[in-house]
């Protein structure tokens, strides 16, 4: 509430604080196109391999000052899940020994995240040009092309998840761990949502959100799970592509607070025809809430039950509650959407 917690949540605020500008959003177009390059060029310059900006930039959600872009390289190399499981990590070598060689040449600069893990995930630097106005942080994530050639307004095949829910079962495999695969799945279920609602999904974003807070016992869910709660606010409770902000916002951090019945989930992408994919999607909603899994992928709930600070996040959204914006001119509460916790 940095802003004060009399503000009123209108067009003008969400412009002035949140909204990226164009510049922005070009730079971050700008540095994706540099990283793109030189991995096409240098790391799989014989191959088919290619890169995804994903996540808030792509999906029109970024926020403003937001200096940070997930690239997804779909590389040739990765041939199924379990060859992503075990070879990105030589991939992720071969891009950091490329980058660190070449940047000189390539006229930009780059500083690299040192890893925790023996075998990373995720290759995490900062890139600095002479084109770039300011720095870009960077998530570059290898991922094998489960999808293919797939078009926009296709569904994927159910064999797709079954394989993927086969080797989730048999395996140390986590939940949402091959996500990435499905990025632009992810990516369309957000991006073609209306504007206002892509607002409000930065508004739930960034207000009282800061997963780097020194007093915080544990981490915070994942803010694509407050994306994906908006979303299904605004889906049960308006589906309109005009709505008030405030009763919308409210509505969210109502769901917050009810954070241990939730159980979301969405049938756009799989469902319960397949009998494996139906078989488990019954276990997954008989998790210990939240749950809210990932349309575009089953086995990632979002929600984590108790693996994430939840209740530190109801803490935050019920003392938000109390706040001036969600008062009417005469003082009283404004209403909130009508929105089940369960949607099954």
């Amino acid at each position: 509430r940095e802003h004060g917690p009399a503000y009123t949540l209108t067009a003008d605020f969400i412009k002035d604080f949140l909204q990226p500008n164009r510049t922005f959003l070009d730079q971050i177009k700008k540095a994706v196109d540099i990283v793109c390059k030189f991995l096409k060029e240098n790391c799989f310059r014989h191959s088919t391999t290619k890169g995804r900006g994903g996540w808030s930039t792509a999906k029109g959600t970024a926020l403003k000052s937001s200096s940070h872009a997930d690239l997804v390289v779909f590389a040739d190399p990765l041939k199924s899940y379990t060859s992503q499981k075990n070879e990105r990590c030589n991939i992720i070598k071969e891009i950091h020994k490329q980058l660190e060689a070449c940047q000189q040449e390539k006229d930009f600069e780059v500083k690299f995240e040192i890893s925790k893990w023996k075998a990373p995930r995720v290759l995490s630097l900062t890139l600095k040009s002479k084109v770039l106005n300011e720095s870009v942080d960077f998530d570059v994530l290898p991922a094998f092309n489960a999808l293919g050639e797939l078009k926009s307004v296709s569904t994927p095949s159910p064999r797709i998840y079954a394989d993927l829910i086969y080797l989730h079962k048999s395996s140390d495999a986590l939940g949402g761990e091959f996500s990435t695969c499905f990025t632009e799945l992810e990516r369309n279920f957000v991006c073609s949502r209306p504007t206002k609602l892509k607002d409000l999904i930065r508004l739930t974003g960034t207000n009282g959100y800061d997963s780097s807070c020194p007093g915080h016992l544990g981490p915070l869910p994942p803010k694509y799970a407050l994306e994906l709660l908006t979303i299904y606010a605004w889906e049960q409770g308006s589906g309109a592509q005009d709505f008030d902000t405030a009763e919308g916002f409210w509505t969210v951090l109502e769901l917050i607070t009810n954070e241990q019945h939730l159980c979301v989930l969405w049938m756009v992408n799989y469902n319960f025809d397949d009998e494996i994919v139906r078989s488990f999607l019954l276990t997954q909603i008989q998790r210990t809430g939240p749950v809210i899994l990932d349309p575009a992928d089953p086995t990632g709930d979002v929600g984590g039950g108790d693996r994430w600070c939840w209740h530190l996040l109801a803490e935050e959204a019920t003392e938000w509650l109390l706040s001036l914006c969600f008062r009417d001119g005469s003082g009283c509460p404004i209403q909130s959407w009508k929105v089940p916790v369960r949607i099954i």
